[in-house]
């Protein structure tokens, strides 16, 4: 064995460490599905203040042809008795947490893990901020002794607990606000802030609907009812897009499946989805492939850039959200500046390379592939998804950057987050898993075969086990547009429109929260 070989099989055993270690920490971290139900449905009860009420077929008749359109729209957005599916969601997702914690605190009594405890906690929070949440809509909808007796457990839970003081507080003041009759503490004040503070959306306009209404504050009641109606409004628009849309887009794509397997059976060799007998010249042998993802992608973005990064001066806990969306953009650009330039140097002695390597040309055909590709990997992967959950039940981790997305209020942030999503990750990992790996493998397994390997390292360098079923398929559409179009213009294409969809639905989805 030459020194360079047992360099990178030692440089191999590391990288296998790491990444299985951050598989298996994964497996305790929860999924963002449960709280993008969350987000979503918190949109839906924003949207509720302009739900259509039952008319007298007169005021049917002569109703405006815009308002009749509102209130289709409306009923299809929003369902009959959007507060009744709101609380079996939030009821559902509780279950789930509280199905998650069990499983931390016997994990954490097994091994006595610090970080088993951390989960502990923040699932705690997230029950209560939960139950709290139950408990107004339950109140909301009349049910009022229920809701009382789920604020009485919910303050059992909190008592002596120091980091519930502000949901403990919040608590109180939705007891009192919901008592027969309803009390309002002396410092009216005091209560409207503990109200904005620590509820948001929908949530926090009831509480402080109710406590105008106790207070008879009139005038504040008034102007919050104005601001309601406005912001149902544009919510409703923002649910038709983050519904509406993907259902049309979902529905074109099954059709465009059915379509091209239909082709595949009827046309064999010349359906689009053939893709036997492409393979590509490739002039390296498997040591190249093995050096260019080792060293060129998961040692340098797992291993050196994580160290030089960790003797920077700077607190991401305390950062703004700017220097984390500046960090991230940085982080991803510098790997795949590096990863680059590893790849490079390792063909560099093999050019002038064979034909179709790297190939990039904007063209029609190109543009086609990609957002055709994107409207037939839509059915599939919402499909897998729904197996998936199943299959993790609500565990295995997610990427980081949905969450921070999701819950990101500044524009210029949510931009660079954007960019960094939509053209720096698109840019680099289609020349990394399509341009280079999928071709190379093609000198040792069959054209399919590359395609599924090369979507399954893609899957595996993303370091969350619930993702790796759904991005290897991902991937592996990704690869079947790479081969049949032979222009990294419709990979690149697809995984922009994918993650920038993705990550536009997040801003709307967070919006109403």
């Amino acid at each position: 064995m030459t020194i360079k070989r047992l360099i990178l099989s030692l440089l191999t055993l590391v990288v296998v460490a790491l990444v299985g270690s951050s598989l298996i920490t994964s497996l305790g971290q929860p999924q963002i599905t449960n709280r993008l139900e969350l987000y979503q449905t918190n949109l839906v009860l924003l949207a509720t203040e302009t739900s259509p009420q039952t008319e007298t077929t007169e005021t049917t008749a002569s109703a405006d042809p815009m308002d009749t359109a509102r209130s289709q729209l409306q009923q299809a957005v929003l369902g009959d008795n959007p507060l009744k599916m709101a609380l079996e969601n939030y009821q559902s997702v509780r279950d789930d947490a509280q199905e998650t914690l069990t499983n931390f605190e016997i994990r954490m009594a097994e091994s006595n893990s610090a970080q088993f405890s951390t989960l502990v906690q923040q699932q705690e929070a997230l029950l209560w901020q939960l139950d709290l949440r139950i408990g107004l809509l339950q109140a909301v909808q009349g049910n009022i002794d229920t809701a009382q007796s789920t604020w009485d457990a919910l303050l059992n839970q909190l008592e002596r607990r120091t980091a519930g003081r502000a949901i403990a507080e919040t608590t109180t003041v939705l007891q009192n606000l919901w008592n027969d009759p309803p009390t309002v503490s002396d410092n009216a004040e005091a209560t409207e802030a503990t109200v904005r503070e620590n509820l948001e959306g929908w949530f926090q306009s009831e509480a402080l609907t109710q406590l105008y209404t106790v207070a008879e504050n009139s005038t504040a009641l008034t102007a919050l009812q104005t601001q309601r109606m406005a912001i149902a409004r544009s919510t409703l628009f923002k649910l038709a897009v983050v519904g509406i849309l993907p259902t049309i887009a979902a529905i074109a794509g099954i059709g465009l499946v059915i379509f091209l397997l239909v082709q595949r059976f009827t046309q064999g060799k010349e359906a689009l989805l053939a893709v036997g007998g492409q393979a590509w010249e490739t002039p390296w042998e498997a040591e190249i492939i093995w050096q260019v993802l080792i060293v060129g992608f998961f040692l340098i973005g797992q291993v050196v850039l994580p160290l030089l990064l960790s003797f920077l001066p700077i607190s991401l806990a305390d950062s703004t959200s700017r220097v984390r969306a500046f960090y991230t953009l940085g982080y991803y650009v510098t790997m795949a500046t590096a990863g680059l330039f590893i790849l490079f140097l390792s063909v560099s002695s093999y050019r002038p390379l064979p034909k179709d390597w790297f190939r990039f040309q904007l063209s029609g055909r190109g543009l086609l592939w990609g957002v055709g590709g994107y409207l037939a990997a839509l059915p599939l992967m919402l499909g897998v998804s729904i197996v998936n959950q199943q299959i993790w039940q609500g565990q295995g981790g997610s990427n980081p950057l949905l969450q921070i997305v999701l819950e990101e209020n500044d524009p210029v942030a949510l931009g660079i987050f954007l960019f960094t999503a939509a053209v720096a990750a698109p840019v680099f990992e289609e020349l990394l898993f399509r341009g280079f790996l999928l071709p190379s493998l093609t000198r040792y397994v069959p054209v399919w075969g590359a395609i599924v390997l090369s979507g399954l390292v893609f899957a595996i360098a993303h370091l969350s086990l619930s993702e790796v079923i759904p991005l290897a398929l991902l991937g592996s559409v990704l690869g079947i547009v790479y081969v049949r179009s032979r222009n990294l213009l419709a990979p690149m294409l697809l995984h922009s429109l994918w993650n920038s969809i993705t990550m536009i639905g997040l801003f709307i989805l967070g919006s109403g929260n």
